[in-house]
């Protein structure tokens, strides 16, 4: 078995956890989340700790599935008490966003402004400047959906580096066009 699934997953006071056939919600102070249990898996509660439990016979696919269930899991009862963040930096002449209701405003080099509908339960904080937009929500798998769904609006270009891109990410540059040597543009015979 995994041994990331083998580990148990403890349960703060506060966040109630409900076990229905292969169903498992989590209710917390911030949000109410569920996740469908991989048939080979099951879950066992006991007091203040969640334990994920992988059939002995399963072979690869259900290892896999273990590790993953549990980090899934974990993932859920953190996510119930405070929110997950993803943070967007917007690089290029012009380039802005501002939230309006449940839309994000982007302004990103085309013609026109792109208006992004997020998702139910994600919220956008944008600073000061407008070229940080940071997304938020207690679910990990939508944050991080949403945040590459924004930054494939306009993927950052390896000449100027311009576009959207993940905070602290580094884009690969490329050197533009050189003249061959000299005389390259030089008068015809």
């Amino acid at each position: 078995m995994s041994r990331v699934g083998n580990m148990p997953i403890p349960v703060p006071a506060g966040v109630q956890i409900k076990v229905e056939d292969q169903t498992v919600k989590v209710k917390g102070p911030k949000a109410e989340l569920s996740f469908t249990l991989p048939h080979p898996i099951t879950v066992a509660q006991k007091d203040a700790v969640l334990s994920v439990i992988g059939s002995k016979g399963g072979g690869d696919h259900t290892r896999a599935l273990h590790g993953m269930v549990r980090a899934r899991l974990a993932n859920l009862v953190s996510g119930v008490q405070k929110d997950f963040s993803k943070n967007l930096e917007l690089q290029g002449l012009g380039y802005r966003a501002e939230v309006i209701g449940e839309k994000l405003k982007l302004t990103i080099g085309y013609s026109h402004p792109v208006e992004f509908k997020l998702p139910a339960g994600i919220k956008a904080e944008v600073d000061k400047k407008q070229t940080k937009v940071s997304i938020l929500g207690p679910d990990k798998d939508l944050v991080g959906a949403t945040a590459a769904a924004i930054r494939a609006l306009k993927e950052p270009e390896p000449y100027k580096g311009f576009g959207i891109r993940y905070e602290g990410e580094r884009v690969h540059r490329k050197a533009g066009k050189t003249a061959a040597g000299a005389g390259a543009g030089g008068a015809k015979k």
